[in-house]
């Protein structure tokens, strides 16, 4: 049985600072905190922008940290899920308590829903804030609302926990645990994100024991009814900082920091637990300390390495205890039939060995064999369209496992081999011959070395790519990924699944035959049309003004356009991030622009298709703000940005893509980003930007689809179209002449009601003050009949 040893550390000093009811902090650099008497705690808000001044960088953390140790260690924080906007506001009110509220007045954390009457606040040198009525009460306090940290003195009480950061730059909520249990036991335990689900623990430690001659909890416990730090064999309270914090990769750990130290002086590990976490942790059903397909071996301090396989790459670069994706992608059953069945298996795959490599739990087998050889293993794996690797365990039997895999480790007790089928054509080919065909090299980045790229975008030849297509639009779009909404769930929660491949430069050339056939461009970059090595058409989108010296933030920003998978929305495939090369791989779709159907063939659509549209449209936007994984805004809906699939569905394309972009190139206008007779009022004047500006596109565009004529007036040609769309269609709503917006369309005219709604709808979404104008999911609900549509009013009247 495990103990944990539990110190008790004395206080140095109980000196507070008052804290009075409508004192308040603002979120920017400079002075934004409350100090401890002693200074030598900080409570307020720190910023995570890491020096980036650009306005949608300045983002803060409501926090405590130690002020006076270089590091400036945060040991507790409330909005990691939320960041604060430059300007947010903290302030403590009566009968309320803190509350934590953005520049445009929204909430984004408070204390508790309700705490009675409160008196004032006092910060104390122990670095707990604490919320006290009248009577001195104590009505709230951070050491009773842990994060991932605990402090001398503090307790962790029955039912309560620590929870793991994400990872070393993110402070959202991470998959590890420290739990006291209502037994009094104390365990570390993995939780599957982004749901609360306990998995079995991997550490318990019975409180009532002792250990290595650590002192027991005595009366502090048994009134306490919690774990405390306490002193035992530690360096002395009145020479270091103590802390005990619940790290990223899973590992407890007692740290220390010298008092006063310069600024050479770092935190020292005191003990950790467990002693062996890449063995400890093995859930089942869930991830493992190591992220999908990743390997876990042992380091330094007890802590896990985390390494992708040969020819795997980590999915998120700077999560290292990530999950990894394959460099290629194996073939799904069905697809090589033909090979398989004339034994050419060999020809395309090869296995990549690793010694002493396994996953001990049984998640991810789906077949044993036994008693079987290892060559027998090998080509069973090799003509398997599941198999992605086999394990040949103890000279007798053959483990064959699908992805993903869970909880891989390297053992040197392990007598097993792991043997990962890889494609050939993944392997590094030699340069090509063909003197008619030479193949650039990508153009270095500036100040940064080529060692930076990824090792495993080294793909060349043939892999098999998702079977749907994707063209070009004429004009790039732009998105903004809002972090404002991030409580609901992570996008860095369903890593596993986006399945991106990392291309080379020099595949996409071959695939475009060197970048020959142009589908469209815009001001950010020009689509190409390519196929695969089994001629499957893609269109590859080729970046000319991606902001170079950020590939993380690029690969980040891809990996959350990956994930999202909707049937409305145009589906990336992959990148290449190699130079000063940025590119993106998307399905390819045969029947062309929105724009082109409504605007550019002699017939309109039928009425019926054009609802259809409608609503279709409306689907992927609702998904985009409210159902994907992290929020996105497109920012540049228009008929351009709709792309129709072989079915005449549409499906959104260019959504993810602002973080990518130069602020000094966009469309139009100098950081506006956006199409002219498509952007929202509110870019204009100062105004927050939110999902809101979607639905204002979303109505212009949904009065193009009613009349089948664009908004852009005359530009677009014709006498009929010299007067802004917006203004004409409203005019012929208040005079009662609805059947000129669909004039000679027999099949809308008969359908009076339905018309009438569908414009209700548009002039609902083009309100100019946003607060009117209605989230997707109504405008979704009224296109639905499930909600009545309203008289709106006048919507230039803001």
């Amino acid at each position: 049985m495990l103990y944990l040893w539990l110190f008790l550390l004395p206080v140095l000093s109980v000196a507070q600072t008052d804290i009075k009811v409508g004192a308040s902090l603002i979120a920017r650099n400079g002075n934004s905190s409350w100090l401890s008497p002693s200074g030598e705690f900080a409570f307020g808000f720190r910023s995570l922008s890491d020096g980036n001044n650009t306005e949608d960088e300045r983002l803060f953390l409501l926090s405590i940290w130690y002020n006076k140790i270089p590091s400036r260690t945060v040991v507790w924080f409330v909005n990691g899920d939320r960041p604060a906007p430059e300007n947010s506001r903290l302030e403590l009110i009566s009968n309320v308590g803190l509350v934590l509220t953005d520049p445009q007045s929204e909430e984004l954390w408070r204390s508790e829903k309700s705490l009675g009457e409160v008196s004032r606040a006092i910060f104390n040198d122990t670095g707990n804030f604490v919320i006290l009525d009248s009577k001195s009460d104590k009505l709230w306090e951070s050491f009773q609302d842990p994060r991932d940290t605990l402090l001398p003195s503090q307790t962790l009480g029955k039912s309560k926990l620590l929870s793991s950061r994400r990872s070393e730059e993110s402070f959202s909520r991470g998959k590890f645990q420290l739990r006291m249990l209502d037994s009094g036991d104390v365990v570390l335990n993995t939780i599957n994100l982004p749901s609360n689900f306990a998995n079995d623990p991997y550490s318990l430690t019975n409180t009532a024991g002792n250990s290595n001659g650590s002192v027991s909890p005595g009366k502090e416990l048994e009134d306490g009814g919690g774990v405390y730090l306490s002193q035992a064999k530690v360096p002395s309270a009145s020479d270091f900082y103590h802390r005990v914090t619940l790290n990223v990769d899973g590992v407890l750990i007692q740290y220390v920091h010298p008092r006063n130290s310069n600024t050479n002086a770092s935190w020292s590990i005191i003990w950790t637990l467990p002693e062996d976490i890449c063995s400890a942790v093995s859930a089942t059903d869930g991830i493992g300390v190591c992220g999908y397909n990743s390997i876990c071996t042992l380091g330094d301090n007890n802590r896990p390495n985390c390494e992708c396989p040969d020819r795997y790459t980590l999915l998120d670069p700077s999560d290292k205890h990530g999950s990894c994706i394959p460099n290629f992608t194996l073939s799904f059953c069905g697809e090589d039939e033909e090979t398989r069945n004339h034994g050419l298996a060999e020809d395309i795959y090869a296995f990549v060995e690793l010694a002493n490599t396994g996953w001990p739990t049984t998640g991810s087998n789906y077949a044993v064999l036994e008693p079987f050889s290892e060559d027998e293993c090998r080509n069973s794996c090799l003509h398997d369209c599941m198999c992605a690797v086999a394990v040949y365990n103890d000279g007798v039997r053959c483990h064959k496992k699908k992805l993903p895999f869970s909880n891989g480790r390297v053992d040197p007790t392990f007598n097993r081999k792991a043997m990962f089928k890889v494609l050939k054509s993944d392997l590094p080919l030699p340069p090509t011959s063909d003197p008619q065909f030479p193949i650039p090299e990508p153009k270095a980045k500036e100040k940064f070395p080529r060692t930076l790229i990824l090792a495993g975008s080294l793909l060349l030849g043939t892999s098999v790519f998702v079977n749907i297509l994707f063209i070009g639009a004429s004009t790039l779009g732009f998105c903004v990924i809002n972090r404002k909404k991030l409580e609901k769930v992570n996008p860095r929660e369903n890593l596993a699944e986006t399945n991106l491949r990392c291309f080379t430069y020099q595949e996409l050339f071959k695939a475009t035959d060197g970048f020959k056939e142009e589908l469209g461009r815009g001001a950010f970059g020009i689509v190409y049309k390519g196929f695969t090595p089994s001629d499957v058409a893609v269109a590859v989108k080729k970046l000319n003004s991606v902001i170079q010296d950020k590939e993380k933030e690029f690969r980040t920003e891809v990996n959350v356009i990956g994930q999202t998978h909707h049937k409305n929305l145009v589906r990336l495939l992959g990148f290449c991030d190699e130079g000063q090369e940025r590119l993106l791989v998307y399905e390819f779709l045969s029947n062309g622009t929105l724009s082109s159907l409504l605007f550019t063939r002699e017939s309109r659509p039928s009425w019926n298709q054009r609802c259809q549209i409608s609503s279709a449209i409306a689907g992927g936007l609702l998904y985009l703000h409210e159902e994907c994984t992290t929020q996105i805004i497109h920012c540049d809906i228009k008929p351009q940005n709709i792309l129709l699939d072989d079915y005449y569905i549409p499906r959104i394309s260019d959504f993810g893509l602002a973080k990518l972009m130069k602020m000094d190139q966009s469309h139009t206008y100098t950081n506006i980003r956006g199409t002219r007779g498509y952007v929202a009022p509110e870019w204009f004047r100062g105004l927050p930007i939110t999902t809101k500006v979607d639905v204002y596109s979303y109505g212009v565009l949904l009065l193009e689809i009613i009349c089948c004529r664009s908004c852009l007036g005359g530009e677009m040609g014709g006498e009929r179209e010299r007067e802004l769309l917006t203004d004409w269609a409203y005019d012929c709503f208040m005079d009662g002449k609805l059947d000129a917006l669909v004039e000679g369309d027999i099949e809308a005219s008969s359908e009076t009601e339905k018309l009438k709604n569908l414009a209700m709808v548009a002039f609902w979404c083009i309100q100019e003050d946003p607060s009117l104008r209605p989230t997707m999911k109504k405008v979704t609900q009224m296109l639905e009949g499930a909600v009545e549509v309203l008289v709106p009013p006048c919507p230039f009247a803001f």
